[in-house]
């Protein structure tokens, strides 16, 4: 029974080191080479426009990053915006603020049928508000007016450096889902979606859940 026991447990064993293996396995490389996008998804996000989201590795600081596509249905579309999209991202990679997910780089692959704005964010391990809230739910203790008060400043703080920027930013999708909360208590603003991009992708029509969200 134990040489059986054994074998179970090596070959349970090799089957986890194939599986990680996979998912470590680098699918795309940024054009600069610093980004490397993995197999596995990233699924903690809910924004519309949004079509898919990588683990990836940032190779120069040797840590975890959000790989974000988003697709855009019409070639043409795409090449019309052009000068605008980089416009508003250049803006979006200058924000800086402790309560920001930060947005290190993007870039734009028109040479595929696949027209894509790929871009590199920085990755919230902990998940978001709405998970924190499901798994403290399931605990069955209500969350104290305490808490709420220290999560809500962090959240306005992040609001008025957007709006206080030059040109403004609106974020366009602010809800339970992109707010996140670090180990440490940290709160953090993510997913700064522009309008210019919800206009033409694909998904934006599919997605519609909270698009009572998104600013007028």
């Amino acid at each position: 029974m134990d040489a059986i026991q054994l074998r179970k447990q090596s070959a349970a064993s090799l089957s986890e080191d194939d599986s990680d293996e996979e998912s470590d396995a680098v699918l795309e490389e940024s054009p600069c080479g610093r980004w490397q996008k993995r197999r596995e998804r990233v699924s903690q996000r809910d924004v519309p426009g949004i079509d898919a989201a990588y683990l990836a590795m940032d190779t120069e600081l040797g840590v975890e990053v959000v790989w974000n596509e988003v697709h855009f249905s019409e070639r043409r579309k795409l090449r019309a915006e052009l000068q605008e999209i980089r416009l508003v991202f250049d803006r979006l990679t200058r924000l800086e603020h402790p309560n920001l997910i930060k947005l290190h780089s993007y870039w734009l692959d028109t040479n595929c049928d696949k027209q894509r704005v790929i871009f590199i964010t920085e990755y919230m391990s902990s998940g978001s508000m709405s998970q924190f809230m499901k798994r403290t739910a399931r605990g069955g203790r209500a969350l104290g007016l305490k808490a709420w008060k220290k999560w809500c400043m962090p959240v306005l703080l992040a609001l008025d450096y957007l709006h206080s920027f030059e040109p403004p930013v609106v974020h366009c999708n602010l809800t339970s889902d992109t707010i996140f909360i670090q180990q440490n208590g940290l709160i953090k603003i993510g997913c700064v979606t522009p309008y210019l991009i919800h206009q033409h992708v694909k998904t934006y029509r599919e997605n519609i859940r909270n698009l009572h969200y998104i600013a007028p």
